[in-house]
């Protein structure tokens, strides 16, 4: 029998734990340093970060009450998004988590600096003959840090009841403050009110603030556990929320009070600074020490408060980043490594070590905005996953997705928060910039190069996406097939076709412009080197040219379809095809092509030219012969932008031949179930649309060439989808319908729709990710 957890958190421990992740660096270091970016405006700067929040913690929310055991944003984000956004997610988390810690460790270490004046570190490095210098503040941080590193090591770590103590503390030390500075606020220090680059500096201190509020959405990660979560995670979050934003906004009005500008402008320990200003300096005996200028009991009371919120806040920065590793790890999106647990301690030994010592690094090398900046980028790029997730699974109707509490305003909110977040990421410096885009970079080559072939499952968008994907195919083809204009075809031909290779091209065309009505032109074109004049060079009638002319009125003198014949002599024969083509209004340009190596298509083809250029639809055929039909193969996967258009084509041949179509789709071995329901319901609705038998096929084969060739040893014609090739792209990797045209024996139609051209640049390759 599987074990339940107690549902026992109510409304104030849900307050108390996201307030209690909220609460540090915000108020005992941010201020000075955002005021250097923003003037007094910085007040406003900590508000818009709250409200950029909003969405994120609503969205939470409301993915919390549906999946309460799923355990925080990382997991909410892989279900709805994917594995690949899932590792995204997961790798700025773990970032941003480490960021935060460090900012902690190093900004907390000037609160003692501010009592105590901390010694420089020299260290001696007798094998370069020379000293490495530590000033004191980042020795001290770097110092807490190994030493709680071991803590987690060994697995001792804070209790909930501490935590709520401390948060206790904190809170009256804080309200103490205020009660006691608010009536000194001297309105002079407000003026000012803007810094000389307007909001600009309020948008660069927001992004600096952002990571004050990183916690509010770490309480979904015990959602389980709390009592009616339908109504106490989503007002728990608000409420926690607010309250912290109102009293940062409250904290950081009376810092700005109360210490004249200068003063607190670019400060590490504003509190202490504020504190000392307002309750006088003082010394303080210590044993040995002596006396540590630091101030009154109150100043001292303020530094115990940092300390204890900082330190706090690294240690749990940690423990909770080192365990995005360990859950990425048995996720199977990341090194196996992590995944270690120590035998006698039982923590994630190298996701520890690895946290720390990042961490390590990044108190010894970075500056206090660079770390907040940073770690602020990673979390609006969490919180803009976290609301794209919630639409995923909303837009996806899933059965089982059953919120107790739903975010209102659905889905402008979402909306909001990811264009907000977009915008605040655009208004960062470039390091920031830089480091999302990197992350979103990283996160993408990694899956695809580690994790893809290591998982079998995929999220809710991907799922959603492809489906409305297949209906908008579907609706394409459906346009293709009710078209009722008469239709030209144009078969154009070299002079070294043979009477073999010419009767198979007719007899695969005939169909087609029988269905619709038309005709077919055959031409052959005759190229000339540009020395000939081309009105001699068509005077000249030569005995090949005679037999061209008879063999072709005997190829088509039993066909049920009109076709003329003609001949064009020109010194280049692509633009004379393309030329002619839109000349005579051609629907369909019909060509015989040879099977080329990679190596080939290095300096370019003629095929790849007439496809860029042509005015209407191409399709090249490879080892033309005449062949008795009674099945036309269509293969539909990774190409589906050409998909109407064959499928158009299949209908016509299989209709006036008596034949039948079949579908094929190919899929690696661990494709998902979503995947496969996907594609038979997308046949399915294709074969509505056909008016001749349809069969489907899905392919499972981990070499796609392989096993569809295998399955397509029974059809009589096969239709593929071609590309432009795209000349030394395509000496790394082959175009997969060049390999399968290669692979098989029967005649094979390339086709190549005019809409591939006329569409965005980005809809094939989204396509093509969606049904890989």
């Amino acid at each position: 029998m599987a074990k339940d957890l107690e549902r026992d958190l109510g409304l104030f421990a849900v307050i108390a734990i996201s307030m209690g992740a909220m609460i540090g660096s915000g108020i005992f270091i941010l201020p000075g340093v955002a005021m250097a970016e923003a003037g007094p405006a910085v007040i406003l700067a900590f508000v818009i970060a709250a409200i950029l929040v909003v969405p994120a913690a609503l969205s939470i929310a409301e993915l919390g009450t549906a999946m309460p055991e799923a355990g925080g944003d990382y997991v909410f984000i892989e279900r709805g998004l994917g594995p690949s956004f899932g590792t995204i997610a997961g790798l700025g988390t773990w970032l941003m988590l480490m960021l935060k810690g460090s900012l902690a460790l190093y900004g907390g270490m000037f609160y003692v600096n501010f009592i105590y004046q901390l010694p420089t570190w020299e260290i001696a490095i007798p094998a370069l003959e020379a000293g490495l210098t530590i000033p004191g503040v980042r020795a001290l941080g770097i110092t807490f840090a190994i030493v709680l590193i071991a803590v987690n090591l060994v697995g001792v770590k804070q209790t909930g009841g501490l935590q709520l103590i401390m948060v206790m503390v904190m809170l009256a030390i804080l309200s103490a403050f205020v009660v006691g500075s608010i009536v000194q606020v001297e309105g002079a220090n407000y003026d000012p009110f803007w810094p000389d680059d307007g909001i600009d500096g309020v948008l660069s201190a927001t992004a600096l603030v952002l990571v004050s509020y990183a916690g509010v959405t770490k309480v979904a990660a015990v959602a389980e556990e709390i009592e009616n979560p339908g109504r106490n995670l989503p007002l728990g979050l608000f409420i926690s929320l607010i309250a912290t934003a109102f009293l940062y906004a409250l904290l950081v009005f009376v810092l700005v009070g109360v210490v004249e500008g200068p003063e607190l402008t670019g400060t590490e320990e504003p509190m202490a600074v504020a504190t000392e200003l307002l309750f006088g300096a003082a010394t303080i005996p210590v044993p040995i020490v002596g006396t540590l200028p630091a101030g009154s009991f109150a100043v001292a009371a303020i530094v115990l408060a940092a300390l204890l919120a900082l330190v706090s806040t690294a240690n749990a920065g940690i423990l909770t980043a080192s365990r995005y590793p360990l859950a990425l790890s048995r996720d199977k999106l990341f090194l196996e490594v992590f995944e270690y647990i120590h035998p006698r301690f039982s923590t994630p030994f190298v996701a520890i070590l690895t946290t720390g010592a990042i961490i390590i690094f990044i108190v010894a090398t970075q500056e206090v905005d660079e770390i907040a900046k940073m770690a602020g980028a990673f979390q609006i790029l969490v919180y803009i996953l976290v609301c794209g997730a919630l639409i995923a699974f909303r837009e996806h109707n899933l059965e089982w997705y059953d919120p107790e509490f739903q975010t209102p305003g659905y889905p402008w909110i979402q909306l909001f928060g990811i264009l907000s977040g977009i915008f605040i990421i655009t208004q960062m410096d470039a390091q920031e910039i830089i480091g999302s885009v990197g992350i979103v970079v990283f996160g993408f080559l990694w899956f695809r190069w580690y994790a893809k072939d290591r998982i079998e499952r995929e999220g809710a968008a991907k799922g959603l996406a492809r489906r409305e994907a297949g209906k908008q195919f579907v609706r394409d083809t459906e346009e293709q097939l009710e078209r009722e204009d008469r239709f030209e075809m144009l078969i154009p031909l070299r002079r070294d076709v043979t009477r073999e290779q010419e009767d198979a091209l007719i007899q695969l065309a005939a169909p087609i412009v029988r269905r619709r009505g038309g005709r077919i032109r055959v031409v052959r074109f005759d190229e000339v080197p540009d020395q000939v004049p081309l009105d001699t060079a068509a005077k000249t009638l030569s005995e090949t040219d005679l037999e061209f002319e008879q063999r072709t009125d005997e190829l088509v003198q039993d066909l049920e379809v009109p076709v003329e014949v003609g001949e064009i002599v020109s010194h280049d024969t692509r633009h004379a095809v393309v030329n002619f083509a839109e000349r005579i209004g051609a629907d369909l340009v019909l060509a015989r092509q040879e099977a080329t190596s990679r190596l080939g298509t290095l300096f370019g083809r003629d095929t790849d030219w007439i496809m860029e250029h042509a005015p209407c639809d191409v399709a090249f055929v490879q080892h033309a012969q005449r062949v008795s039909v009674d099945e036309i193969a269509v293969v539909t996967d990774r190409s589906p932008f050409n998909d109407p258009l064959k499928v158009e084509l299949a209908d016509a041949m299989a209709d006036v031949l008596g034949a039948r179509i079949r579908f094929l789709f190919a899929v690696s071995e661990n494709a998902p179930d979503e995947l496969l329901e996907t594609i038979a319901d997308y046949h399915a609705e294709l074969d509505a649309l056909c008016t001749v038998p349809v069969e489907s096929s899905i392919v499972r084969s981990d070499d796609a060439v392989d096993g569809l060739s295998e399955a397509l040893e029974p059809s009589d014609i096969v239709i593929l989808s071609t590309v432009t090739h795209r000349r030394l792209p395509d000496l790394l990797i082959e175009q997969r319908s060049d390999r399968l045209a290669a692979a098989i024996e029967q005649p094979a139609l390339l086709v190549h729709s005019k809409e591939t051209r006329r569409g965005s640049f980005l809809r094939p390759i989204l396509e093509r990710v969606l049904f890989d």
